[in-house]
Parts: structure tokens; sequence; C-alpha cells
């Protein structure tokens, strides 16, 4: 084509110069040793994708494996802020080191790296990309079972970034239950299927509301589509979370790990038989 410029990972066109996906493969960094690479992905903002990711972590933890997030989400990192976790990670020649958090988990994130945790991220979307790649390249997780990826809503460059250069072996998809009767799942879903990147679970979190008092659960957002959804898509694996002002709180107050959390059982025992 006259006027390709030879940048593959930014062009949906086939053509006789188009490059094998397995090309843009980065390896990660030389002290790394990492078993398995896990997407949390969503259709749009606001459903507790970074919510996933931690409980996911921490259970991951608690079963005795190795645990290492990478917050993906550039323009509006939460991981640091559910974790309590402030300063900077530590840079040296050898590499950056990711901070650790009370239960051990290793956490990389944009946060981390800023002068001023509340500092905005103004870049653009390649600038953004580059960082998440040097995020996989440049950072000393060590030997680890399970790297989560919490990935920004949406299928756009962080995502393809994400697809194209590290070796995902499976994504979880998080939703609401009015997500659930859409289209933002199917998009998710597609996008994982023109990667070649296998779904292996989705989340309905705000599922239901149990009552404190009476313990009857209450499906605030309408009857729950879980269940057909993952069907329609062929995902054998599902979990269901609450709306808990509990849970909400121990994020805000950066405890999340001293709170009473809700499993997510099928997506753990999932995880755990990959090893």
């Amino acid at each position: 084509m006259a006027d390709c410029n030879h940048d593959c990972g930014s062009c949906s066109a086939s053509c006789g110069e188009r490059q094998d996906p397995a090309s843009f493969k980065k390896p990660a960094h030389k002290e790394s040793h990492i078993k398995k690479v896990i997407g949390v992905v969503s259709g749009k903002g606001g459903v507790g994708k970074s919510m996933v990711t931690s409980l996911l972590a921490m259970a991951l933890r608690r079963a005795g494996k190795q645990v290492a997030i990478l917050d993906a989400d550039v323009t509006g990192p939460s991981i640091p802020k559910t974790f309590g976790l402030h300063g900077q990670a530590l840079m040296t020649d050898r590499g950056v080191f990711p901070m650790e958090t009370r239960m051990g988990i290793k956490v990389m994130s944009i946060n981390l790296l800023l002068q001023n945790e509340t500092d905005p991220v103004v870049w653009r979307g390649p600038i953004i990309a580059g960082a998440i790649q040097q995020f996989w390249t440049d950072v000393i997780y060590g030997d680890v079972d399970f790297l989560l990826v919490d990935m920004p809503p949406g299928t756009g460059d962080v995502p393809l970034t994400v697809f194209q250069t590290m070796p995902v072996d499976g994504i979880i998809v998080v939703a609401s239950p009015q997500e659930l009767v859409g289209m933002i799942v199917e998009k998710a879903c597609n996008m994982a299927k023109m990667m070649d990147v296998p779904v292996l679970s989705i989340v309905e979190n705000f599922s239901y509301f149990k009552c404190p008092d009476c313990g009857k659960e209450h499906p605030l957002f309408g009857k729950s589509r879980l269940a057909e959804t993952a069907a329609a898509h062929g995902v054998v694996c599902q979990d269901k979370l609450p709306v808990d002002p509990l849970l909400a709180e121990a994020v805000d107050n950066g405890k999340l790990e001293e709170a009473n959390v809700p499993a997510l059982p099928q997506t753990i025992e999932l995880l755990l038989k990959m090893l």
C-alpha cells in the first residue's frame, strides 16, 4: 500500500506486508518469570473491574500463589489506592521494582511513578500504549504465578497493546446486570476472539443487594442475565458480586486486604487449574 507506515500494530488492513501478530510479542524483563498473564476487561467504566482484579489477586495469594497486578488503566489508576500504596516505586539500572501490598501482592501502576499521585496523566494514546509496554518489559516482577492486567474499559489502544505485546492466557470480563443484556459485553468478547485469546470467565458485579437484617437478596438492577450471556459466548465459568457498601468503604480507605471480601469461587478454581 502506498500510504503504509509499516506499523502493522496500528493497522487493520490485510496486505502482503502484514506481519504475523506473534511478531509483536515482547519478552518480559529478564528477571521476571511469569507463568500466566490474565487480562481483566470491561466494555465500559464504572463496573468494578479494578475491584474484581483486586479480589482475584487476594484470593490467589491466599491460595499460596505469587501474584502481581499490572495496572494498565493509566489515566484512571485505582489499584494503589485500593491497597493503600503511596510513594514512588524503586527504579535502578536493573529496572523498576513494583511495590508490595501487606499480603505480598506486587503492584505496578503509573501512580507509583508520578511525583504527586494526584497529577493527571495527559498523554495521547500511543504514549500510553508505550508506557504499558514498558510496564511489561522494564518492571522486575520476579517469580510470579499470575500477572493480572487491570485494563481500561473499551477496546482501544491499551487493550490492543496488551493483547499484541504480552502472552495473554485469557481474559475475565466484568459487567453490570444492565450490560449483560446489551452489546457491550459482546464487543469485549469479540475483541478477545479477534486476538485469539479465550474468555475464561464473566463476573456480574452489582448483581444484588443482600439485606443485612433479613438476609434476602434484592436484584437492584433487574433480573440477572449472567447465565444466558455466558452461554451465548460459550463461557462456562461465571461469578456474581453483590452491592456492598462496606466493601466500597474498605477500598476508599485502602484497607481491602483487611475486609471481609466476597468470593469468586468458579473463577478462582479455573485459574488455579491453569497452573
